[in-house]
């Protein structure tokens, strides 16, 4: 069902240390398909992917290290496994792109005292 062989590539790592140690402000069409996207991967491959948490109090960095790693490592082997899996490069992509514009955000806020 996995592959153990895999090395991240670097725009894998980039996206990961991008990603902060927080939950994401989501709109809330993108939260909805970010956790669909979890739910259907739980739900074909039988996993509860962040034990104890809601949707909402999981950290980006955690989210998207999961999501690669789920990519690159999970192998589908049924239809259903198959469609949730290809959902992975989307979900991954939009946190990434939230990741980014709160870094944008931050670097055009004065510094505080100014």
């Amino acid at each position: 069902m996995t592959r153990a062989d895999y090395i991240p590539e670097l725009s894998e790592v980039r996206m990961v240390r991008r990603a902060p140690e927080h939950p994401l402000p989501f709109a809330d069409d993108d939260r909805a398909y970010v956790r669909g996207c979890l739910s259907a991967l739980e739900a074909a491959f039988g996993f509860t992917a962040f034990p104890g948490l809601s949707f909402d109090q999981v950290p980006a960095r955690t989210l998207i290290s999961h999501f690669i790693a789920w990519w690159r490592t999970l192998e589908p082997r049924t239809p259903a496994q198959a469609e949730a899996h290809a959902r992975l490069p989307a979900a991954i992509r939009l946190v990434d792109t939230v990741s980014i514009w709160l870094e944008e955000q931050a670097r055009r806020r004065p510094p505080a005292g100014r």
